[in-house]
């Protein structure tokens, strides 16, 4: 396995293991949010296809949520300001 390899199966599973966002991933591995969307969606396929598919999982019920976490957001902000 090379390094790309490593490290699409490692931001996978941390994607996994803490339903993380893309974003957040992104930070941790010090990556831009680019390269972490490749590899889980792109490079994983290949690699480990059950990882794949969690991951797949994970992100979808990121993006459902999306709209409402930035509703909260907004609400909080506004709130602040009161």
């Amino acid at each position: 396995m090379n390094g790309l390899d490593e490290r699409a199966t490692k931001l996978g599973e941390f994607i996994v293991e803490n339903k993380a966002t893309v974003r957040r991933a992104a930070k941790q591995f010090g990556v831009s949010k680019s390269t972490v969307h490749k590899d889980v969606s792109q490079r994983l396929q290949y690699i480990d296809r059950g990882l794949y598919r969690d991951v797949k999982n994970v992100l979808a019920v990121n993006k459902a949520q999306r709209h409402i976490r930035g509703g909260m957001a907004t609400k909080k902000k506004y709130e602040s300001l009161k």
